[in-house]
């Protein structure tokens, strides 16, 4: 079961199975889903019970070992083939969130070993990716909340907290380290349509940590920076492009020109598995796009009026020259650009 010292849990391993809270039901209800098989990994992310690009990748390591395990007894070749097939299910998954596929790098590395101790040395990898994002978690919230300055207010969008990560948050973990501070005077959240993670998620997860937040429309962002002299807008991301160029919720950029527009600070918050060097910039950043279903069932409706098309992305991209810091758990870089981000990489502390 989840160790409630640890707080919020997106997901955790026990006996054989990983168990999934469905974020999909939260807040109305707190369902624990049971899944014993790669497919159901994979079915679990797609659907969105599983969110948040770091949790996505510990998802499916856990998938490579569930996988493992299902297969344990076929020749080894077979197997490996067998495995091989589960993994580029779970590639499938979500195509934005790097995470996913670093974590799925990680668990390859295992595999090509042969160890005839397969599925022992899977799950410990898996489990070290999980405790890993845990302690960046910590790390970036640190360096992060030192540079909110005392008596400032906030603005956050979609959700970036225990829920999408290992147990701790990217964005949220940040204005989580900051609150406790005492630096803090006001947090305000999107809801972040069409599947209201920012109201359904931030928002639980900071009433549930006894701290205040003021929820407002997506289409309120701009007012409130000016009305409420909002001093950083804090957001996670999806993958981040070699220039710094970052992919994040959609309405991300929207909220980048806002601030620059309104003088409040952007931060990016992401453990540096989500930057991508392979992509050279954001114009290279594969977008997902989902059902428009999405967008008119939110609404209350089964169909839309005839001849009505819909438009349904679920990430955009942020130029970097948006973006005034960006912090991962290698440190903080400010205005990231190209140079930067690879003196970033090649630091491996």
């Amino acid at each position: 079961m989840p160790n409630p010292r640890r707080g919020i849990q997106p997901l955790y391993w026990q006996r054989g199975a990983l168990h999934v809270l469905d974020q999909c039901a939260l807040p109305a209800r707190e369902n624990w889903l049971r899944i014993d098989n790669a497919a159901g990994v994979a079915d679990a992310i797609r659907s969105m019970m599983i969110r948040g690009a770091p949790a996505i990748g510990i998802a499916a390591a856990y998938g490579v070992v569930l996988s493992g395990r299902m297969h344990a007894d076929k020749p080894v070749s077979a197997q490996q083939q067998a495995i091989a097939a589960d993994m580029r299910l779970l590639a499938a998954a979500r195509p934005t969130a790097v995470n996913l596929f670093w974590a799925l790098a990680r668990m390859r590395r295992v595999l090509e070993k042969q160890s005839p101790q397969l599925v022992e040395v899977l799950l410990q990898e898996a489990q070290a990716i999980h405790q890993q994002d845990l302690e960046q978690n910590r790390r970036m919230a640190e360096l992060g909340s030192s540079l909110i300055l005392s008596g400032s207010a906030v603005l956050t969008h979609c959700n970036t907290g225990s829920l999408a990560t290992g147990g701790y948050g990217t964005a949220l973990g940040v204005i989580r380290s900051a609150f406790r501070a005492g630096h803090l005077r006001g947090i305000f959240a999107t809801e972040t349509r069409p599947w209201l993670q920012g109201a359904r998620l931030t928002v639980w997860e900071l009433s549930r940590n006894d701290i205040p937040v003021t929820l407002i429309t997506d289409s309120a962002a701009a007012a409130v920076m000016r009305r409420e002299h909002i001093n950083w807008v804090i957001v996670g991301a999806d993958r981040i492009a070699a220039n710094g160029d970052v992919a994040n919720k959609i309405g991300t950029y929207a909220l980048a020109l806002a601030a620059r527009h309104h003088g409040a600070c952007f931060m990016v918050v992401a453990p540096f598995n989500t930057v991508d060097m392979q992509l050279a910039s954001g114009a290279d950043l594969p977008i997902e796009y989902r059902s428009g279903e999405e967008l008119w069932k939110t609404a209350g409706f089964e169909q839309p009026p005839a001849g009505v098309e819909i438009l349904n992305p679920v990430f955009d991209v942020t130029p970097a020259a948006l973006v005034d810091v960006l912090v991962t758990e290698r440190g903080v870089i400010p205005k990231p650009e190209l140079r930067k981000m690879m003196e970033a990489c090649a630091n491996t502390r």
